[in-house]
């Protein structure tokens, strides 16, 4: 069975999930050189789309996801669930699995 979702806003994570987009790297360089697509790297940073409402543990604690929707966050190289919407592509993580959240400077 496969679904084309036309839009991130389709997908609602469960439990701890946090769906996060990739932050595009420059395609150009610092003195206006443009890169080849091939050769501009995937960059670990993404954009926190939507996050899921937590879990209950086995005490009974209600255990909430670290980031919030919105939020800039470090992502593993690999791993997460890869899901197409459209020509983009968002990926599944658990809230475990989120390496850090980066500060905004102000």
């Amino acid at each position: 069975m496969s679904t084309l979702l036309k839009s991130a806003k389709s997908i609602v994570p469960l439990l701890d999930r946090v769906l996060v987009q990739r932050v595009k790297a420059e395609a150009k360089t610092a003195s206006g050189i443009l890169l080849p697509e091939k050769n501009v790297q995937k960059l670990n940073q993404a954009k926190v789309l939507a996050v899921g409402p937590g879990f209950t543990d086995q005490n009974g604690n209600k255990v909430v996801p670290n980031v919030a929707e919105g939020d800039t966050v470090l992502i593993p190289p690999f791993g997460g669930s890869t899901v197409q919407v459209g020509d983009d592509e968002v990926i599944l993580f658990r809230d475990s699995e989120i390496l850090a959240k980066i500060r905004e400077e102000a």
